[in-house]
C-alpha cells in the first residue's frame, strides 16, 4: 500500500503542470506577451515530459525507482524556484518550461510501472488512482495559486510552491520501491481475469513490441486524443475569461480537476471489467461530441462547468487506460521503456493541441475553430483504435532481447 500512497503523493505535486493557465494572465499582463508566446511554455513542458519519461523509463527498468523519483521531484521544485526569476521569454522557456517538464517526466514515469507491479490483480484501478492524483494536482494547487497571486504576486507564489513541492515530492519518492521478484497478491488467479481483460502471457521486449502494428495504432490514437484534450487544458482560463465566466481560474480548474481525476480513476476501474480498448473508443467518441457543445454553451456557468468536466474526464481516461493497456499488451518487465515509447505520443501531441488553441485565438480572436478541430482529432483517434488487435489475436514475430 505504501508504494500506492507514494505514487499518489508525488503525482499530486507533478499535476500542477495542468494549472499552467492560472499563471498566463499575470505573466501576459506584466510582460505584454501574446497568447501564442505563453502557450509555447506549456508545449515545452509537455515535450520535455514525454522525452524524460522515455529516458527515465529505460533507467527504471534497470535500477531502484526511488532515487529516480527523488531526482524528478527536485527538478520539478527547482523549476518553480527558477521560474520566479523570470524576466524574459527565453528564461521562462528554459528555467521553468524545461525544468518542470524534466522533473515531471522523470517522476511521473516511476509511479506507473511501480504500481502495475504491486497490483496486477487490480491494475486498472491502481494505475487510475496514482494518475487521478496527478489530475487532482491542478484542482488543488491551481485555484490556490489564483487566490494567492492576487495578494502575493506570481513570483512569491512560484517560490512558495517550490518549497512545498520539494518536501512533498521527497516523501512520496521514498515510498516508491519495486516488489520482490516473483511477487503476486495472495489468492490472485490471472486466468479468471484474462477472460475479461485482454492480456499477454509474457513480457514483450521493446524491439519486439515495435514490430507490432498494434503499437502504432495505439500510438497514433494516443497522439490524436491527447492533442484534443491539451488544446482545451492549455487555454482553459483565457477561454473561460473570454466567455465571461466569473472566477474562471477557480471554477474552470476545479471542474477540470473533477473531470480529469474522475476519468483517470473511474475509466481505468471500468476498463478492468469492460476492456481497455472498448473504454478508450467510448470516451473518445464522447470527447468528439462534447468539444463543440462546450463552445456552443460557453456563456452559462453551469454548462461551461459540465462541459469542462466531460472533456477533462475523456482526456483523463487516456492517461490511465493507455498505461494499463501497455502493461496488459506487453507485460511489466520492460514497461518503463515500452510505455515510455507509447507515452511519447502524448509528448508529441503538445505540438498540436496547445499551439492550435493559441494560434486560432491570435488569428481569429475566438476559439471556435479550435474546438471543431479538436473534435476531428478525437474522431481520427477512434479510427486508429479499430486497427489495434488484442494480444490473443495478433501474430507476434520473434525478436531479440533488448
Amino acid at each position: 500500500m505504501l508504494p500506492l500512497v507514494g505514487g499518489m503523493l508525488l503525482n499530486v505535486v507533478l499535476g500542477t503542470s495542468y494549472a499552467w493557465s492560472t499563471f498566463v494572465p499575470p505573466l501576459e499582463k506584466q510582460f505584454g506577451w501574446t497568447r501564442t508566446e505563453t502557450s509555447i511554455t506549456f508545449t515545452i513542458i509537455v515535450l520535455n515530459i514525454g522525452f524524460w519519461f522515455l529516458v527515465a523509463g529505460r533507467l527504471q527498468d534497470r535500477m531502484n525507482p526511488r532515487p529516480l523519483a527523488l531526482v524528478g521531484g527536485i527538478l520539478f521544485a527547482l523549476g518553480f524556484f527558477l521560474g520566479s526569476m523570470t524576466n524574459s521569454l527565453p528564461w521562462l522557456y528554459l528555467a521553468f518550461g524545461m525544468m518542470i517538464g524534466a522533473g515531471n517526466g522523470i517522476g511521473y514515469c516511476i509511479t506507473i510501472p511501480v504500481v502495475t507491479k504491486w497490483f496486477p490483480d487490480r491494475r486498472g484501478a491502481a494505475v487510475g488512482a496514482v494518475i487521478a492524483a496527478y489530475g487532482l494536482g491542478s484542482g488543488v494547487w491551481g485555484p490556490l495559486a489564483g487566490m494567492l497571486i492576487e495578494s502575493m504576486g506570481w513570483q512569491a507564489v512560484f517560490r512558495l510552491y517550490g518549497a512545498m513541492f520539494l518536501m512533498l515530492a521527497t516523501v512520496g519518492a521514498w515510498f516508491l520501491t519495486n516488489p520482490p521478484a516473483g511477487w503476486s497478491p495472495a489468492g490472485w488467479n490471472p486466468a479468471s481475469q484474462a477472460k475479461v481483460v485482454a492480456r499477454t502471457s509474457r513480457d514483450v521486449p521493446t524491439g519486439e513490441m515495435l514490430q507490432h502494428p498494434t503499437f502504432y495504432c495505439l500510438w497514433l490514437a494516443y497522439l490524436l486524443g491527447s492533442a484534443a484534450g491539451l488544446m482545451l487544458i492549455s487555454q482553459l482560463v483565457p477561454f473561460g475569461t473570454k466567455a465571461g465566466i466569473p472566477k474562471v481560474a477557480t471554477i474552470g480548474l476545479l471542474a477540470g480537476a473533477v473531470g480529469n481525476m474522475s476519468g483517470r480513476f473511474l475509466s481505468a476501474w471500468f476498463s478492468d471489467t469492460f476492456g481497455r480498448v472498448n473504454t478508450l473508443r467510448l470516451m473518445m467518441l464522447v470527447s468528439a461530441i462534447a468539444m463543440p457543445l462546450l463552445y456552443a454553451f460557453q456563456g452559462s456557468v453551469v454548462a461551461f462547468s459540465i462541459g469542462v468536466i466531460v472533456v477533462y474526464y475523456c482526456y483523463g481516461t487516456l492517461l490511465s487506460v493507455f498505461a494499463a493497456t501497455s502493461a496488459d499488451f506487453y507485460g511489466t518487465k520492460y514497461m518503463g521503456l515500452n510505455y515510455g515509447l507509447l507515452f511519447l505520443a502524448w509528448g508529441v501531441s503538445a505540438l498540436l493541441g496547445p499551439i492550435i488553441g493559441g494560434y486560432v485565438y491570435d488569428a481569429f480572436g475566438s476559439y471556435q475553430y479550435a474546438f471543431f478541430a479538436a473534435s476531428g482529432l478525437s474522431i481520427l483517434a477512434i479510427l486508429c483504435l479499430f486497427g489495434a488487435k488484442t494480444p490473443q489475436h495478433e501474430v507476434v514475430p520473434a525478436g531479440p532481447q533488448p
